[in-house]
């Protein structure tokens, strides 16, 4: 027997469906992401913790869910992390049967597993043009019969929030590359997704990834490396801080960041970011390299963008979305420096720029 469920906007627009997943309440920052698959990649990214994922791909589910497992690297097997970050997934159609080569369990099986609810029946494009036309909003999820535990409970604004903080790793973890070690890598853990240190491993480099709030600087290494995380990136000065002593350093050593890691860049740098409408979530979006007449299809997940016009001097922007004009990485125009909003290792999604780890190898010498 199929049980209620509502989502709920702060706005007090009411989506009401279907639960599927575990039956509890939820609340979190509503957002949508326009990918037609990966729906394992992203609920398992980092940078989901906190929010509500509405998939616009109106049949999920469809090919299950693949291992969960750890492989021997001490990385996830197939996922994106060890667990789940969204704090719930809506979606128009939820396919109750599954049918792939690799799947191991249904979705519902996965969610329930985890604890994360789901809604299915949910008219997800009123729900996705709502967001484009007022922006990413609180929202809270009402399983019936669920205790009501977030009922009274007015969500927290998620920008206010250190998602990193929680997401981050606690303690220096370094693994080992694939063959013939060529260099050793500091990778700074804001919510670093496991395809970023396998992009990493397999062209020789050894990956000493570091908390958050981690310095760094007091070890020995032959590049840095800013990942991917969630939320505001003003939450992270001591980040930056710890950033702006390594560019500052009479040593100049190679550095790439990606998608979170480019506004942390940015900001060490001395620019600012800000937070866009409704943000980018998606395996369609087009990237130009500045300069250049080359187009990419990147895939995204990110709320908050660099304010190219507060760059410094000796800095530059390196793309530029072309929906909306957005900064989509920066570059020094001296030093090897660089970064890209979106994400070049791209699981799921394109992998049309995976060629950027070959050039911060290449400028690691």
């Amino acid at each position: 027997m199929k049980t209620r469920a509502r989502l709920i906007l702060d706005d007090g627009s009411v989506f009401c469906g279907w639960a599927f997943g575990a039956a509890k309440d939820a609340v979190g920052e509503v957002v949508f992401n326009t990918a037609m698959s990966g729906y394992p990649e992203s609920l398992s990214d980092p940078s989901y913790e906190g929010q509500m994922l509405v998939m616009t791909y109106p049949l999920v589910g469809n090919y299950g869910v693949p291992s969960t497992g750890m492989a021997e690297n001490g990385l996830p097997e197939l996922m994106e992390s060890e667990r789940i970050h969204a704090t719930a997934l809506i979606v128009a159609d939820y396919s109750e049967t599954y049918s792939h080569w690799n799947a191991r369990e249904s979705l519902d099986a996965w969610l329930k597993r985890e604890g994360v609810p789901g809604i299915t029946g949910i008219d997800t494009r009123r729900l996705t043009m709502l967001l484009r036309e007022r922006g990413v909003m609180m929202g809270r999820v009402e399983i019936e019969g669920a205790a009501r535990n977030h009922r009274n409970m007015i969500p927290e604004d998620y920008g206010s929030v250190n998602w990193v903080e929680q997401v981050s790793c606690k303690e220096v973890i370094t693994y080992q590359p694939v063959g013939e070690q060529k260099h050793r890598v500091v990778l700074v853990d804001c919510g670093v997704k496991a395809n970023i240190i396998r992009c990493l491993l397999k062209r020789g480099i050894e990956v000493v990834r570091v908390p958050w709030d981690y310095d760094f600087n007091q070890l020995a290494f032959d590049g840095l490396f800013l990942a991917n995380g969630p939320g505001d990136p003003e939450r992270c000065e001591k980040t930056v801080a710890h950033i702006r002593t390594f560019l500052h350093s009479q040593e100049v050593r190679p550095c790439m960041g990606i998608c979170l890691g480019n506004q942390l860049l940015a900001r060490a740098a001395g620019a600012k970011t800000y937070k866009l409408k409704y943000g980018h979530r998606s395996h369609n979006q087009p990237v130009q390299k500045v300069g250049t007449t080359q187009c990419f299809i990147t895939s995204q997940n990110h709320g908050y963008a660099v304010d190219t016009a507060t760059l410094p001097a000796d800095w530059q922007a390196l793309f530029v979305n072309m929906n909306d004009g957005s900064n989509e990485g920066i570059c020094h125009k001296r030093n090897p420096w660089m970064s890209a909003q979106f994400h070049p290792e791209a699981c799921s999604g394109p992998v049309d720029t995976e060629f950027l780890f070959d050039e911060f190898v290449k400028m690691l010498g």
